[in-house]
């Protein structure tokens, strides 16, 4: 059986927001509370710290990234480390911050916000499209799960504390068509889904805060498999690598007691299936 390996060393308080860049070969992913964006290659590593929380990015061009922070989606030039706002995101609301989000296969990039301190329903999900950043789900306490079907039929998120990943309709132009219903329902089993991909063959990756895991569903939202992790805060996976069959996991040291000495590194293991590139942002 294949076991996950450590991918980097680093710890980190909240490691999240994964992102495989599909040209540059490189994985690049956040400590929000550092307010930190880490790159690495495998081999090299780099990393850029920010005066705001930052939690999600979107790959823009080679030199180019979307970034999320706690008051913007800024454009981040990773040769000058240079940035240029593209639109507010809560900037009058100093008590939420960004999380999760992710491009769509539109071209769009969906981003969801929540209060720092968790405060109940004080988070949204955004879609930021052809200029504009429009709301899409209010009253989200912690957004998560932002992913897409590769028929781009459907997107994905949930708030965590509900413990429903929920999917929507969307239509020729990426917006929700109807309203979203149950996709995968985790009450029962009383786990809390974090950030979750989708494979090519329509496979959602899921990870699940507190259970050392990444959990498998199908395209109809039966559970699969499972991952485990040498970390009890997994946050978020990723698929890349040579062919798009490693899956990369990111994992959180915060709040943890008794934390093992992987706790907060990213992770890495290949499976079985074949990941979706990431959609490029058109900006």
């Amino acid at each position: 059986m294949k076991l996950p390996k450590v991918f980097d060393h680093t710890i980190n308080m909240l490691g999240e927001g994964p992102l495989w860049h599909p040209k540059l070969k490189t994985l690049f992913w956040f400590d929000i509370l550092n307010r930190t964006m880490h790159m690495s290659d495998g081999s090299n590593h780099k990393s850029w710290t920010f005066e705001c929380f930052v939690s999600a990015a979107g790959w823009v061009s080679n030199e180019k990234l979307l970034v999320a922070t706690a008051t913007d989606l800024r454009l981040f030039n990773i040769l000058t480390g240079l940035s240029e706002q593209i639109c507010q995101l809560e900037s009058n609301n100093l008590s939420t911050r960004s999380n999760d989000g992710r491009a769509d296969p539109f071209g769009g990039f969906w981003i969801g916000t929540m209060g720092i301190a968790a405060e109940s329903q004080a988070g949204s999900i955004y879609r930021l499209f052809e200029g504009k950043i429009v709301k899409l789900f209010p009253n989200i306490t912690i957004s998560n799960s932002i992913c897409f079907s590769p028929d781009k039929k459907f997107g994905f998120f949930c708030d965590t504390p509900e413990r429903q990943i929920m999917r929507v309709p969307l239509d020729q132009s990426g917006w929700p068509s109807s309203d979203p219903e149950v996709f995968i329902d985790l009450r029962e089993a009383n786990l809390n889904p974090d950030g979750a991909i989708i494979d090519r063959s329509g496979n959602l990756w899921s990870a699940q805060w507190g259970a050392s895991r990444v959990a498998q569903y199908d395209r109809n939202g039966h559970f699969v498999s499972e991952l485990k992790f040498d970390a009890k805060q997994i946050s978020c996976p990723a698929m890349g690598g040579k062919n798009m069959s490693t899956l990369f996991a990111t994992s959180a040291s915060v709040d943890l007691d008794n934390a093992s000495p992987n706790d907060g590194k990213t992770f890495l293991i290949e499976v079985d299936c074949v990941g979706q590139e990431e959609h490029q942002v058109k900006l």
